[in-house]
């Protein structure tokens, strides 16, 4: 398939002609879930390297997900995942806008994958800035107390402490945290893969984690 080159500078594609293969565009798609013409594309700005390329998806997909962020979503489903021990399970609400959607098998394959996620990685929170205060508070006072930020200048001390918690917080959140099932993108990421994929605004809603 021929397309043109190659370099993708956040918005402008200057290219040249360059052959894309059909196989590297359904390799591509079956990776990302994304539109045959995206992968083309994809592919296209960063010069046939697919690693490149499900980077630049996933940033056009965070862009075109923020666009949909304030779109209201009135439907969706609850996503349950018991572990096969039967000891540990949890529900995922994720919403959409359309019935059409909510009820599809791919978005409820997402809820579903969603649980099984907060059933291994235990999220505390949806979002870094859902986590309960007295956690932020305890994490923020052990870090002051720790030798290696002592040991630095007193100056770069706070900023050592909040760049470090915003770390520890994004590992306790579920859109922050690394997606079980694929490890290089974060569960985030994810979402706005789904939002690009379904041309809905998506909304993890809460998610409860229960123990035997």
């Amino acid at each position: 398939m021929r397309g043109e080159k190659a370099e993708y500078d956040g918005g402008t594609l200057h290219s040249h002609s360059m052959d894309i293969s059909t196989e590297a565009i359904r390799s591509l798609r079956e990776r990302t879930g994304a539109g045959v013409m995206d992968c083309k594309t994809a592919l296209v700005a960063s010069g046939g390297d697919p690693d490149r390329a499900m980077t630049i998806l996933r940033e056009r997909g965070k862009i075109r997900a923020a666009k949909k962020a304030g779109r209201v979503v009135p439907e969706g489903v609850i996503g349950v995942y018991v572990h096969n021990t039967k000891k540990v399970a949890a529900l995922v609400s994720v919403r959409c806008e359309t019935d059409f959607v909510a009820r599809s098998a791919p978005f409820q394959d997402l809820a579903k994958d969603l649980a099984m996620h907060v059933v291994a990685m235990d999220p505390l929170a949806v979002k870094p800035e859902g986590l309960p205060e007295t956690l932020v508070q305890e994490e923020r006072e052990h870090l002051e107390k720790d030798g290696d930020v002592l040991g630095k200048p007193k100056k770069r001390r706070r900023e050592i402490v909040n760049e470090k918690l915003q770390k520890i917080l994004a590992e306790r959140a579920l859109l922050t945290q690394p997606f079980v099932k694929n490890p290089e993108i974060t569960v985030g990421d994810l979402v706005a893969e789904k939002v690009t994929e379904f041309g809905e605004n998506i909304v993890v809603e809460k998610c409860t984690r229960m123990v035997l």
